[in-house]
């Protein structure tokens, strides 16, 4: 059963808070067991009148729903204030992460939305990038590993 407080309504969804709280002790745990933890960040916006804005809430969810579908029961899905998905991939290096993008870029491909939408897809990885979490969020969300254009 899923705690409210850790989680948004009705979803595997965590609230930033919680996410925060996990990531940091996921990365506390890799370190201890020297281990590999990968963060990856999706940023889902809509152009709007040429300009590019961040997608709503509802297309937020949408994104992690199709996403959370393609991922380990061990990995960790949240969001940021600012509507970004952070995804955290336990156990997996730069290269193996490289595939799970992949993999996400593709479902979101062909998925259809009702409206266009551009995704980019950003990854760290501990201990190759950085090696704590304001670090790897900073690399992920600097250095877009996957961009994609999709329809609606």
């Amino acid at each position: 059963m899923m705690d409210c407080a850790f989680y948004e309504d009705g979803s595997k969804l965590l609230t930033s808070g919680a996410f925060a709280f996990v990531l940091d002790s996921e990365l506390k745990r890799a370190v201890r067991s020297q281990d590999y933890l990968t963060l990856l960040t999706v940023e889902a916006t809509r152009e709007w009148a040429g300009m590019a804005v961040t997608a709503d809430n509802g297309t937020v969810q949408e994104v992690a729903q199709i996403i959370g579908s393609q991922l380990r029961d061990t990995d960790l899905i949240g969001h940021t204030d600012k509507g970004t998905l952070e995804l955290v991939l336990i156990g997996a290096d730069f290269e193996h992460s490289a595939r799970v993008v992949d993999r996400l870029v593709s479902r979101i491909e062909h998925y259809e939305f009702p409206t266009p939408l551009r995704i980019a897809v950003g990854a760290a990885c501990y201990p190759t990038h950085a090696a704590d979490a304001a670090s790897l969020k900073q690399q992920a969300l600097s250095h877009p590993i996957a961009s994609s254009r999709v329809a609606g």
